[in-house]
This record gives C-alpha cells, sequence and structure tokens, in this order.
C-alpha cells in the first residue's frame, strides 16, 4: 500500500468513526462566527458546545474529546478562560485545535498567543498571513516580527506561508492547515495542498472558523495530520458541490452544510489532493 492509499484509508474511517460516535469538541469561539461553527460540527458527525466562562471551558475541556480555540473576537474575561483551558488541555491529555484569527491586534491577544506556545496546539489552521506572523510570535523559521493580517484577512499568498508552517507542525509535532484559495496542510514532513472548493467561502463570514471546528470533532478520532486533512477535504467538497446549486453567498451557506451533512466517507476520502516530502 502506498503512502497516499494508507492517507486515504485513514481519512475514510476518520469520517465513519465521526458519523457512528457523535465526538463532541467544545470551543471557546468567535461570537461573529458562533453559530456557522456549531452547525458545521453537527454536519459532519459531530456535537457542538460553545462557551466562554472559565468554570465552564475547564469543565468542556474535560468533558469533550477534543477543544476548538478560536481569537477572534477576544473578551476580558478570555485573560482567565484562556489560560485555564490550556492548562487543563494538558493535565487531561487531550487534543486541541488553535485559530490565531487576527493575531497582532492587541496586547490580549498576543499575550495568549505567546502563552499558547509552550500548551503545545495539536493543529493549528489559519490564513497565510496569520501562519507566518505566529511563526514569527514563537521565533520559528518562516516567520516574521510583523503581522500583515488585514482585520482577519490575509494579505499573503499560501506558498509564502509553507515555510512557517512546517516550522510550526515541527515544533507541534502536529499539523498546521494554512487556508485560502488553495489550501495546504502539513505534519512537518508532508505537504498537502488541496485545490477545491467554492469562491463563495470567501463570501459569508465565519468559512475559516469553521473549518477549524471541522478539524476539531475529526481530531477526536485521528491524528492531527488526517484530522486536519480530512476537514479540508470535506470542505472542498462541500464548497464545490453547493456552488453548483447556487448563484449566491446565503443561499450557498445553506447547500454548503447540507452537502458537509450528505458527504460519504468515501466521497471525502476520494477528494483529490497532491502530496510532497518536504
Amino acid at each position: 500500500m502506498t503512502r497516499l492509499e494508507e492517507i486515504r484509508n485513514q481519512i475514510r474511517q476518520t469520517v465513519a468513526d465521526v458519523k457512528e460516535t457523535n465526538p463532541m469538541a467544545g470551543s471557546i469561539t468567535n461570537s461573529v462566527t458562533i453559530n456557522l461553527v456549531a452547525n458545521t460540527q453537527i454536519a459532519v458527525g459531530g456535537s457542538a458546545a460553545m462557551v466562554y466562562l472559565p468554570d465552564e471551558g475547564q469543565f468542556l475541556v474535560k468533558a469533550g474529546g477534543a477543544t476548538y480555540i478560536n481569537m477572534g473576537t477576544m473578551l476580558p474575561i478570555y485573560e482567565e478562560t484562556l489560560p485555564l483551558a490550556v492548562k487543563t488541555l494538558k493535565i487531561e491529555d487531550k487534543p486541541w485545535v488553535l485559530d490565531p484569527v487576527a493575531i497582532g491586534i492587541g496586547k490580549l491577544r498576543t499575550a495568549m498567543l505567546k502563552f499558547f506556545k509552550e500548551y503545545v496546539p495539536d493543529i493549528i489552521k489559519g490564513n497565510a498571513s496569520e501562519i507566518i506572523a505566529l511563526a514569527g510570535l514563537w521565533q520559528l523559521e518562516g516567520g516574521t516580527g510583523e503581522s500583515k493580517v488585514r482585520g482577519v484577512d490575509s494579505t499573503n499568498h499560501v506558498d509564502e506561508a509553507k515555510a512557517a508552517a512546517v516550522s510550526i507542525a515541527r515544533w507541534t509535532d502536529g499539523a498546521v492547515i494554512v487556508s485560502g484559495e488553495i489550501d495546504l496542510v502539513t505534519d512537518g514532513e508532508f505537504v498537502a495542498t488541496c485545490r477545491g472548493g467554492s469562491h463563495f467561502l470567501g463570501k459569508i463570514t465565519g468559512g475559516g472558523c469553521a473549518l477549524g471546528g471541522a478539524a476539531s470533532i475529526y481530531l477526536t478520532s485521528s491524528t492531527p495530520f488526517i484530522a486536519a486533512l480530512t476537514a479540508v477535504s470535506a470542505f472542498n467538497l462541500a464548497g464545490e458541490r453547493a456552488e453548483e446549486q447556487t448563484d449566491a453567498p446565503a443561499s450557498f451557506q445553506m447547500a454548503f452544510l447540507d452537502e458537509l451533512y450528505k458527504a460519504t466517507p468515501e466521497d471525502i476520502a476520494d477528494y483529490h489532493f497532491e502530496m510532497e516530502e518536504f
């Protein structure tokens, strides 16, 4: 069996396991996109639970199979919530996904992201500018000291973030997703390039956040690299199918959730991507 065949089999098994077991991944996430994140986690076969209070975050970490932390809308209480959550994740040996949304904006956001380096996320998902900026903040190869994020949008192309993504993945011994028109997924050894999806994902609020939420669900049943690649493949497949049904963002979002729900393990595992060894 080739490496590619093995990966496709693992993706197939991951999707099947999630649909069968309905695992929960708790989220401390962006209040702007919380609804789409929750609906996405449910659509792929998981169970969603959203919190922001410190004690509730700690409870969800213990109760869930994985956790999703998204930095999109920071609240003052997160200065207590987030450190408690990641410390509990480490104690409980539970996997988690980090989305460093809008890195470089504000002191609290920067302090939390510096703090997270020592608590080692299993999957990090961001756009190209966010991944480059995080590598810089963590003083890793491929990073820069200045964030080029425009609000929550990237000003860099995905291929510009490859070196940063690989160095972060090697540091965490996990996986990194760089989302964009072409998505990149790496575990520090292999790099998968994933084409497809839909331009409408850039026309709705929360497509990237929802991808992180889906990755956290798949992380309950698989390794970081397979979970990340499964989430990206599912999103590109559902986006492509949804775009065939509509010509506007609102109806696309509805069709997208439907297609995530309907996608079979075989559909997702067979979706096209390219692999290279780095």
